[in-house]
């Protein structure tokens, strides 16, 4: 008996470059999973198109003409049910990709990643994980995490503040880059149970992602310095 084929994620690539566009819809639709519905050259047309074709995940590029991708990204994250939302760039130091994922960019790759990986990524963000191993994600929050001081500290510890003891162990356990299962094993919670409580941290904090979560703990400067 053969296993029933995997779902089908829908794409929207949006870089201003047409010749990027070209290269990643022909890699991409080699996957017999991924489907491209459309391409956009800026970030006013990748929101349109979004709204046309409903996507299930969006390639951003960062910087486009007539509106950013950052832009873009945001739009596009404040919507119910909006795409998830992959940042591409050409450097792994950009302050614009920390940005994106301030406004619920589910992570970001760089532009030369090996086609396997760019599959692999739009595969996992389609299933609400993060595209960000644990590495990436403390060094691009490091950047950040003191960056307005005193008063971007007080108002993450505040939102802190409103979650159950366990949430908050929960949510300093991802802001330290470890998986559900890591987090079960050093907490002694089933799977299920890790689960439940990242998606009240989510729902509580009205937070996109676990990197927006990983963010805040990050922010709130209560992890010990690597």
């Amino acid at each position: 008996m053969t296993s029933p084929p995997p779902p089908q994620v829908t794409l929207l690539i949006a870089d201003d470059d047409p010749l990027v566009r070209a290269g990643l819809a022909m890699m991409l639709n080699g996957a017999p999973d991924l489907r491209i519905v459309a391409q956009a050259g800026d970030g006013r047309e990748a929101i349109a198109l979004a709204d046309l074709h409903g996507p299930d995940v969006v390639l951003m590029d960062i910087r486009m003409p007539v509106m950013d991708g950052l832009a873009a990204t945001k739009a596009l994250r404040s919507r119910p049910g909006g795409p998830e939302v992959i940042v591409m760039t050409t450097f792994d130091a950009d302050d614009h990709v920390v940005r994106a994922l301030r406004a619920g960019a589910a992570g970001y790759l760089l532009k030369d990643t090996p086609p396997a990986e760019i599959v692999a990524a739009v595969r996992q963000v389609a299933l609400g994980n993060p595209v960000l191993s644990p590495a990436v994600t403390r060094r691009l929050i490091a950047r950040v995490a003191g960056a307005d001081g005193d008063e971007r500290r007080a108002r993450a510890r505040e939102r802190l503040s409103r979650l159950a003891d366990r949430e908050r162990e929960v949510a300093l356990a991802v802001g330290r880059g470890m998986s559900n299962a890591e987090i079960g094993v050093l907490l002694h919670l089933t799977l299920a149970t890790v689960k439940t409580h990242v998606s009240s941290v989510l729902t509580k904090l009205d937070l996109n992602n676990r990197v927006q979560i990983a963010l805040l703990v990050h922010d709130a400067s209560l992890l010990d310095p690597p």
